[in-house]
């Protein structure tokens, strides 16, 4: 069982190292409450000190293309970052590669980060899961919780950001582009991309089309 930890101690790994708050929280309940191992634990993951630099503005950078094989899945993503000295290395050029494989192995990704889901749509889901029949019985409480659950699920699995990394599945694509932050000391932003599958848009039979798509992906 993990140890409780107070808000107050993980501000203080926060303002020492710059991770994210349920980055710090967790590193501390890996380590037993000691702040050096936690220090040290999100420095070997990356984390330390990018979140300090999340607020830089990243106007530079480059836009990178994947073609899957057979030429039937395509994507094309904006990676930003702050000089184009950043831009022109390889690492980040190699980063910009896997999220655009990224985005095109994961089909119902369609944006970003929850920040840029439209509010029409998280109304939408919100809805959907509140008629779910096997909510009908439940006391309000008990419903709200569960949809709230169930809601935030949703938009995780929409959201690029919240996808864990095809190339290592024991991070997300949030805390892989954490990693390259501090690798590099740039603000580095994901800020859109667009999937193109041949033949979408076209008259096909639903079934046939989303057969086409998972052996392309299989191969």
């Amino acid at each position: 069982m993990s140890i409780k930890i107070s808000a107050q101690y993980v501000k203080e790994l926060r303002n020492k190292t710059g991770a994210g708050m349920m980055d710090c929280k967790k590193a501390l309940q890996d380590s037993e409450g000691d702040i050096n191992i936690a220090i040290e634990s999100l420095r070997k993951k990356g984390l330390a000190s990018a979140d300090k630099k999340s607020a830089r503005v990243a106007a530079e950078g480059i836009i990178e293309s994947y073609i899957h094989a057979g030429s039937r899945i395509g994507v094309l993503v904006e990676l930003n970052c702050e000089t184009d000295f950043v831009a022109r290395r390889l690492e980040f050029q190699e980063l910009a590669k896997n999220i655009a494989m990224q985005i095109a192995a994961c089909q119902i990704v369609e944006y970003v980060s929850i920040e840029d889901i439209p509010q029409n749509v998280i109304i939408s889901e919100t809805n959907i899961e509140s008629g779910r029949e096997d909510l009908i019985n439940k006391q309000q409480e008990i419903k709200d919780k569960i949809v709230t659950g169930r809601v935030e699920k949703r938009l995780k699995e929409l959201t690029l950001m919240n996808q864990a990394f095809i190339k290592n599945q024991d991070i997300s694509i949030e805390e892989l582009i954490k990693q390259h932050i501090t690798l590099m000391g740039e603000n580095i932003k994901i800020r859109r991309f667009k999937r193109f599958l041949l033949g979408e848009g076209l008259e096909k039979k639903i079934d046939d089309f989303q057969a086409d798509v998972a052996k392309i992906l299989n191969k």
